[in-house]
């Protein structure tokens, strides 16, 4: 069991923001007005200077972060937040060894917004940084401990100084949907259980570089032992039959192709699609739900950080799934383009004839 000095959730607060009447953004107040905001604050370098992850038994279910005493020092100036902010609320938060996520609930418009309030915490944790580097480099320098080597090991001689810990401008993003906060609260619960995963099996969560499939050539996450399997079809769900059973009240094509689509996989089918559209999505989530293979096309490469989101995260870490793309991966990248998903189809088709 996680021992209390190291739990760092916080507790759901308010049951009306799961309601179907919450109201995610004022209309025209978008980062000022009333909302919920996903923020994320890393160290640039990624040493695990905010604590250590624990994972008892080998079993990721049990992971937790045991902190430093830098991490203690950041989660205190988190949930210290409505202190200094009353509009603001901290929903849940998780430390982990090289960031922090926080969701924060503003409660009434605030006269600076959100992003200036966020920079300002920023400014704080940056000089809890400071005091950090300023202390650690004598204590090493004096005691000789072994974190000279294992830990840090950034220090050579009376002169050198640690960089500054906290340089990296944090994350912001705002939830604008229904559904969002739910998802958004369960990612970050289960940051230490994802994070063992991919420590104890790391094969899956490597990215491969260059892989060729049908005169194309893929980054690659997850069970590349997929392709060696004897069947595979689209997902790719035509408007025609959209239309038919939006405008014209008959669904029975969209039906009886995504019915078939079930049946396919149940029979050993792999399923490959960048699955794009609300019914291709509702194939996805079924497919999930059965446990079935997928190959899933992506419309973004892999950054160097990259984990697949929490329904697709599973698959990975089960060897049921096989994320490729042929881009390399945008961090400003925010939506798919139609000539995208025109190309996406046609890589799912070109996989599967060949």
């Amino acid at each position: 069991m996680q021992p209390q000095s190291v739990n760092t959730d916080i507790s759901f607060l308010n049951s009306d923001l799961m309601s179907e009447q919450w109201q995610w953004q004022e209309p025209g107040k978008a980062w000022h007005g009333v909302g919920i905001y996903h923020v994320t604050i890393v160290v640039p370098s990624r040493e695990p200077l905010l604590g250590e992850l624990v994972i008892p038994g080998n079993d990721p279910k049990q992971a937790f972060v045991k902190l430093t005493a830098l991490g203690e020092q950041v989660k205190d100036c988190m949930r210290d937040i409505p202190n200094h902010h009353p509009e603001i609320q901290v929903i849940a938060m998780r430390m982990m060894p090289d960031h922090v996520h926080v969701i924060l609930y503003v409660q009434r418009t605030m006269p600076s917004g959100i992003k200036a309030t966020v920079r300002g915490i920023w400014q704080g944790i940056k000089k809890i940084g400071r005091d950090y580097t300023s202390s650690v480099i004598p204590n090493v320098i004096r005691g000789n401990q072994r974190c000279l080597d294992d830990h840090l090991n950034t220090i050579q001689d009376n002169q050198r100084r640690l960089d500054p810990i906290f340089t990296e401008v944090p994350f912001i993003r705002p939830l604008s949907h229904k559904g969002q906060l739910q998802t958004m609260i369960h990612y970050v619960q289960l940051n230490p259980q994802r994070l063992a995963t991919k420590r104890l099996m790391p094969g899956f969560f490597r990215v491969q570089h260059d892989v060729e499939l049908a005169g194309r050539k893929y980054d690659t996450i997850g069970n590349i032992k997929i392709l060696q399997a004897d069947k595979f079809a689209p997902v790719h769900v035509r408007s025609i039959w959209v239309d038919d059973a939006e405008q014209h009240g008959d669904d029975t094509k969209l039906r009886d192709y995504k019915n078939g689509c079930i049946r396919a996989a149940r029979q050993g089918t792999v399923m490959v699609s960048p699955f794009i559209s609300p019914h291709e999505k509702a194939v996805l989530d079924y497919l999930l739900s059965e446990r079935h293979t997928i190959i899933y096309i992506a419309d973004n490469g892999f950054g160097e950080y990259y984990k697949p989101s929490s329904a697709l995260f599973d698959a990975v870490a089960d060897g049921r799934m096989l994320i490729l793309s042929p881009w390399q991966h945008d961090p400003d990248k925010k939506h798919v383009t139609r000539a995208e998903c025109v190309m996406m189809n046609q890589m799912a088709e070109e996989i599967c004839n060949a």
